[in-house]
């Protein structure tokens, strides 16, 4: 079992992690292993058997040239500052650089206890380490940045939530595990010099170009935000709810990291909500954006020490960065549902259209994902899309418009309709979906249903017509309201 380690993070930041090594379990077996992502990472696990994945992956093998360490960062948690939370049930084993030069992190999650897991036990239950793979993976598959799903592993041992429960490690893949949190574990020490350590290992890792500027963290700053504002318009573009985007699951890298209480919505609902520990709905599918401002000034208040020496100067920057973000996001976002409608050019009236769909959806109960994949196609079979409205009448006189617009950018209709199959999927991880998957797995020791489900969100923009009833809403029994976080 080869693995090519470069671990820069043990090397350059010593002070910033606490050594760990993970907890054996008793009889781990192999769920699922990801070749196609080690191929990627350039790991030679061709020729390993499955007892010998199943070992690694665990925790139980660790591989040559591996430096586990858990991470310490702080967080803002629903708003509320938590001085030090750090990788209390996840261990970096450290980085590989893949087949394009990349840097990328290999961690365990749920391996067991590290000094920073307080009155936890350092586990995960199997159902968050279903939940991620799945996830995580579809994510990719839609074509937006996420951390990576490299191996399931199932324990043989039990975890204790509110009852006994199979436990799982998860093997998670990332540009880094570096967060808006990790910045305020030591800026809120006054420990300004690792910011300082900090902040120049995430540009030269992340933002190499960013040294080169006169202000390189008020450049990191700027290049930070562009990121959260291209990913949450993303996230919107495809109806993904987070659930719990504390300053901790917030990733300078621009990646989607930690899923636990997330979800897809099914009928379009700009409030939608369903994390069961988000009382206020903080967190709602339209809050999203602000709440990434919100991350990035909590980011920009560690950096002011490095800004400028001129405190008041350094904040006024900063405060530009902050203040643009809106427009900037509004613009990704705008770009996003252009996309979606099949429009290339950008004309005035494009925010109304978008919004007056948008709100027909709303007040309809009409499925956020089967309705822009029927507008697909709705330039030849319009009553596909308009029959999922009770307001027909409305719909029709909007898909008028939206042809009439469609003409202002001179495409035929084959390349409008190849367009938008593009970026409308057939597929995404509905919520009634997962939970079946986790309950097979849980209750029954089945896991087809989960390769199945793995499988089919791999092609998310293929009809796959003999895995229909993937793309199926859920009936009203089987709509899931809440999710979990599985700490």
């Amino acid at each position: 079992m080869q693995f090519t380690f470069d671990n820069s993070y043990h090397r350059d930041l010593e002070g910033l992690y606490l050594k760990v090594l993970p907890t054996s379990v008793a009889t781990p077996q192999l769920i699922r292993f990801n070749h196609a992502l080690a191929q990627e990472l350039g790991l030679d696990l061709e020729d390993t058997g499955e007892a010998e994945l199943a070992s690694l992956f665990c925790g139980n093998t660790i591989p040559n040239g591996a430096q586990p360490l858990a991470m310490a960062y702080a967080g803002h948690q629903f708003g509320h500052f938590s001085a030090q939370l750090g990788d209390g049930r996840a261990i970096l084993l450290g980085e590989v650089i893949d087949h394009q030069g990349k840097r990328r992190d290999i961690q365990l999650k749920g391996p067991g206890r590290t000094p920073f897991s307080r009155s936890g036990d350092g586990r995960s239950a199997l159902g968050p380490v279903l939940r991620e793979y799945i996830v995580s993976e579809a994510m990719y598959a839609l074509g937006i940045p996420a951390t990576r799903a490299l191996a399931a592993v199932l324990t043989g041992e039990e975890v204790y939530r509110e009852t006994a429960v199979p436990g799982g490690v998860f093997t998670r893949v990332a540009a880094s595990h570096i967060r808006v949190g990790t910045f305020q574990f030591f800026a809120g020490r006054g420990d300004f010099a690792s910011v300082k350590r900090l902040a120049d290992y995430a540009i030269q890792r992340h933002y190499p170009e960013a040294a080169k500027a006169e202000r390189p963290a008020l450049a990191f700053l700027e290049m930070v935000a562009a990121r959260q504002a291209a990913l949450i318009a993303k996230w919107l573009s495809v109806g993904f709810v987070h659930g719990v985007m504390n300053t901790d699951n917030c990733a300078i890298s621009g990646e989607t990291i930690d899923f636990g209480p997330c979800a897809f919505i099914d009928h379009y609902n700009p409030h939608a909500l369903f994390s069961s520990i988000d009382k206020h709905g903080r967190y709602a599918f339209s809050n999203q954006a602000t709440i990434v401002q919100w991350n990035l000034a909590r980011l920009a208040e560690t950096l002011v020490p490095l800004i400028d020496a001129d405190q008041n100067k350094a904040v006024a920057l900063a405060n530009e960065v902050l203040t643009t973000f809106p427009a900037q996001f509004e613009e990704l976002r705008m770009r996003e549902m252009r996309y979606k409608l099949g429009l290339v050019s950008a004309q005035s009236a494009d925010a109304k259209l978008v919004s007056a769909l948008l709100d027909q959806m709303h007040l309809q109960t009409v499925d956020f994902t089967i309705a822009f994949r029927k507008l697909s196609v709705c330039q030849e079979k319009a009553d596909q899309l308009i029959d999922l409205f009770v307001g027909k009448e409305d719909m029709l006189e909007w898909v008028v418009t939206w042809q009439q617009r469609l003409v202002l950018d001179g495409r035929t209709n084959a390349e409008v309709q190849a367009s938008m199959l593009a970026v409308n999927p057939a597929f995404i991880p509905r919520n009634h979906r997962i939970e079946e998957v986790i309950r097979a797995a849980v209750n029954h020791a089945d896991f087809v249903p989960f390769h199945r489900l793995v499988d089919v969100l791999a092609h998310p923009y293929d009809d796959q017509p003999q895995n229909a009833e993937y793309a199926a809403p859920p009936r009203e029994d089987e709509r899931v309201t809440k999710t979990f976080c599985g700490t």
